[in-house]
């Protein structure tokens, strides 16, 4: 096996520590032929949809792949920007403020980039540009609050089958989750006590994160209890009574069980137990995009206000805001303790020219 190289590379290039922040991923544009081509990566991922790869390949190419693409692409269309996908922009800008922050605290021997796990930039592009920048050691953050086989294992994933390639691999450290981080915690409840001070509240406040099969939890996968656990920790720091709150989990697709109360489902109910004002926030997203901005922001609203509930109010994602940046910081700097961005390169290049090593 030949394994990729850097030609380039020098004994006497300056050690830099690497920031790798990574999100689930969009399409190219918002037509049909695009969004085949990125459903076909992202659900082929085995795990995104742990079925039998023989069955699956025939329902997801036979099936899935001719009808779902055209209806994927009409609700891509009503998000759209001029600067593109939300989730693509969003991210970008996380990353230019996480790189401008973390360079004034360490220097420029500090390097800060994004990819998606699936559709561009990818992982492996954007490790490998890392590598050529002289990056010796990673720390890869997948902006996943919770952990979930199906999202944070998957960049894992992509991030171990990159370097499984390359001849120089980094020091390499992955931050799993960060569902009760205190500042995240705080970053979140901020964001709804700063949407209460500008319209007041609703009837129910509604934590909802992306669903998965219940099977997935019965296998052992945490999310479902850290969903839970980051719902109380902003329920308590909120000052929230259980009645006051809701938890609940959208976007399921095919016919297995998915963790239940299921958003649509509870919102079609609520207005009929006396519920007639909502508001809804998506703790497990740490970017807006298709499934914040269509599917809770528009979508569930109609589930609700057909019920024959009155108002309904989308709190944003922390997105590129101070706040979050912030968490970012001090999340990533209690990860990176024990690194240093130093430049020994008297005492390498010495070592290299003894052992007859390119200098």
């Amino acid at each position: 096996m030949k394994y990729q190289g850097n030609p380039d590379f020098s004994h006497k290039q300056s050690d830099k520590i690497g920031v790798l922040i990574t999100n689930l991923g969009t399409p190219d544009a918002p037509k049909k032929s695009d969004l085949k081509r990125y459903l076909r990566e992202f659900l082929w991922d085995p795990r995104v949809v742990e079925v039998p790869r023989l069955l699956w390949f025939m329902i997801l190419n036979f099936v899935i792949l001719n009808i779902r693409p055209r209806r994927s692409a009409k609700a891509y269309s009503t998000v759209w920007t001029e600067r593109g996908s939300p989730l693509l922009f969003n991210t970008q800008d996380q990353a230019d403020a996480l790189r401008k922050k973390l360079q004034q605290k360490y220097g420029t021997n500090i390097v800060v980039e994004f990819a998606m796990r699936y559709g561009s930039p990818s992982v492996d592009s954007v490790t490998e540009k890392m590598l050529k920048q002289g990056v010796c050691k990673l720390l890869v953050l997948p902006l996943y609050p919770q952990y979930c086989a199906a999202t944070t294992a998957s960049t894992f994933d992509a991030v171990a089958a990159s370097f499984a390639k390359k001849r120089l691999i980094p020091e390499l450290r992955f931050i799993n989750h960060y569902h009760d981080f205190p500042d995240y915690i705080k970053a979140v409840a901020d964001k709804i006590r700063q949407h209460w001070e500008v319209n007041g509240r609703a009837d129910k406040l509604i934590f909802t994160y992306h669903g998965i099969p219940k099977r997935y939890l019965l296998n052992g996968d945490p999310y479902h209890c850290e969903c839970y656990k980051t719902s109380r920790l902003l329920a308590e720091n909120l000052g929230l009574n259980a009645d006051e709150y809701l938890v609940t989990f959208q976007s399921r697709f095919g016919r297995e069980e998915w963790l239940q109360p299921y958003t649509d489902k509870t919102l079609m109910a609520l207005p009929a137990e006396g519920v007639k004002s909502v508001q809804l926030v998506c703790p497990g997203f740490s970017a807006d995009c298709l499934e914040t901005i269509e599917e809770i922001g528009i979508e569930n609203r109609e589930y609700f206000i057909e019920a024959g509930g009155e108002r309904y109010e989308y709190i944003p994602a922390l997105n590129a805001e101070p706040n979050h940046i912030d968490m970012m910081e001090t999340l990533i700097a209690q990860h990176i303790q024990g690194w240093s961005a130093f430049d020994d390169t008297e005492q390498r290049a010495a070592l290299a020219v003894k052992l007859g090593a390119k200098t």
